[in-house]
């Protein structure tokens, strides 16, 4: 059975559910923007990278926007800095940061220009009376908040400000409590601030704590100063309130959105084996839908241990696959366009994470030791690009984009795809290094990954990639009696939930991906139906079908 694992959960994110009220007023500046994101960096510390990550996150999101972006630790800071950019965003990610220059905090209570502060920190201007902070901006900051008590097995969920209201919906920051060991896994801390004066302030979205229904500002603002109570790049998922600052972005920065909202779709894992059948069904529906759609092909089908082929190796080349080209023909011509999902999408003969067979595995990342190959080089990774991208061609197919397995890769090979293709289509995983070998450690200057899904195209990411969006998920079945590797189940009706939250933001794509091998009888699942459904809801809610080629 090919899989992909569901593309929910993030590194240090997972999917949740949820709300909020109403968003700043439409702005319409135009040109590019620029913009710097400082960060705390506190040296020698387990931590230390992790402020970083989340900068990387948020540089990406306002990648969306023309301009350029500047990422700096936040005590790297001059004095002055803030007038030469158009908004600086500070990510209090580290408590009581001792690295906050004094210089950066007498700007922030002088400057005409955009500050964006988040979560922690903000006690150092607010409670100093150097700075002119709350005579200034009419905000006062009263403290931290946390879980209401600490959890137990008798009292696994204590509550605390979980709640964001935004456009009359709810969206609920991720809680999890392991009784058994006692983990809590949840950020859970939020700035409390207060507007004191109405003429300079107001509260622009709310958070409550769902167990006593107390609710505090979520997103003040006045004037050119803006604050968010806490990190919303921590546990992200679907319905969380990272929509909000995706979203609340647009104003930060001054910028206008383009009406409507598009809806994307790709065929996934479509490789030598796939049944012609299927992808016909597929294909005709779409076309008859006047839905334009993507098939993410991986060119070279391997299968070095024989799982699949009764134990014999298995090597199929793009020029010996009759079926998949039969297939990529058909679906073509009938308006789908081909996006390369690896080259074998799989690494070697090891099982790197599940069968070593094309479509199952990882390519460009150690899965079970959660470090890079050990040819890990961009010279390694773009001769494999520039080898399937070849195969592709010959057989009479152009790619327009590149979509990593398992949407994970090194450093270095995502290095080598810019060069050979502009547009990347999928989620990413973003790294602290070019050689993130700490991942699993607690050592000091640990190194930090973070998935990330977006909302919207982001024309130019960390790794200089135009990234088109997968934000939605797909749809997974239950087989383990099949297939023990797929016991994950995420309906239909998840995703649709998942398009409606999307429309909280502006330039928002409902993007999802679908296994063609769902409709294969001996599999067993409503698959088709399932797709149908999607579809048809997507389109009730009022999304335009787009043609992912011409983003």
């Amino acid at each position: 059975m090919r899989k992909l694992l569901i593309a929910i959960t993030l590194v240090l994110g997972i999917f949740c559910f949820g709300a909020t009220q109403q968003t700043a007023s439409a702005q319409t500046g135009t040109g590019p923007i620029s913009a710097l994101v400082l960060y705390d960096a506190p040296p020698n510390d387990a931590y230390s990278k992790l402020g970083q990550a989340y900068a990387i996150m948020l540089g990406n999101l306002l990648g969306h926007f023309d301009g350029t972006v500047t990422l700096k630790p936040v005590d790297q800071y001059t004095a002055g800095m803030v007038e030469n950019y158009q908004a600086t965003f500070y990510l209090g990610a580290y408590y009581d940061n001792p690295g906050v220059p004094a210089a950066f905090l007498s700007d922030v209570t002088t400057t005409q220009k955009t500050v964006v502060w988040f979560k922690y920190n903000l006690w150092q201007a607010a409670w100093n009376a150097t700075y002119p902070f709350t005579q200034r901006y009419g905000i006062s900051f009263s403290g931290l908040r946390g879980l209401d008590s600490s959890p137990s097995s008798s009292n696994p969920a204590p509550g605390f400000f979980d709640t964001v209201i935004y456009k009359n919906t709810n969206l609920v920051k991720y809680y999890d409590f392991n009784a058994a060991t006692g983990v809590v896994r949840a950020d859970p801390d939020i700035g409390v601030t207060a507007v004191t004066d109405a003429t300079k302030a107001q509260v622009l979205v709310s958070i409550m704590d769902s167990k006593t229904n107390e609710q505090v500002p979520y997103i003040i603002r006045s004037g050119n100063f803006w604050y968010v109570a806490d990190m919303p790049f921590s546990f992200i998922g679907p319905r969380d309130r990272y929509l909000v600052l995706c979203d609340m972005l647009f104003g930060m920065v001054n910028r206008a959105s383009t009406p409507g909202h598009k809806a994307l779709v790709r065929l996934e894992d479509v490789g030598a084996l796939v049944s012609v059948s299927t992808m016909r069904t597929l294909s005709d529906y779409l076309v008859g839908q006047h839905i334009p759609f993507s098939v993410a092909t991986i060119p070279h089908y391997r299968d070095p241990l024989g799982i699949y082929n009764g134990g014999v190796a298995q090597d199929i080349p793009f020029a010996q696959a009759t079926g998949l080209k039969s297939s990529l023909r058909y679906a073509v011509a009938r308006g789908g366009k081909i996006v390369m999902h690896g080259f074998t999408h799989q690494y070697n003969s090891m099982r790197n994470l599940n069968t070593a067979v094309s479509g199952d595995d990882f390519e460009f990342w150690n899965a079970v030791a959660n470090t890079p190959v050990a040819e890990d080089s961009i010279q390694w990774a773009g001769g494999r690009l520039d080898s399937g991208r070849l195969e592709l061609i010959a057989g009479g197919f152009t790619p327009f984009a590149w979509e990593a397995p398992h949407y994970q890769s090194s450093p270095l090979s995502i290095k080598a795809v810019p060069s050979r293709f502009p547009t990347t289509y999928q989620r990413v995983v973003y790294y602290t290094s070019d050689n993130p070998t700490t991942l699993n450690s607690t050592a000091i200057n640990r190194d930090f990954s973070v998935g990330q899904f977006f909302p919207y195209l982001i024309k130019k990411d960390y790794y200089g990639q135009k990234v088109i969006p997968e934000n939605l998920g797909n749809i997974e079945y239950n087989i383990c009696n099949i297939d023990p590797t797929s016991c994950l189940t995420y309906t239909w009706q998840d995703l649709y939930l998942n398009a409606q939250y999307a429309l909280l933001v502006q330039d928002s794509v409902a993007s999802f991906f679908f296994h063609p091998f769902w409709l294969e009888p001996d599999v067993g699942t409503p698959g088709f139906a399932d797709f149908k459904s999607l579809v048809q809801g997507i389109t009730q809610l009022g999304y335009t079908w787009a043609d992912a080629s011409t983003f």
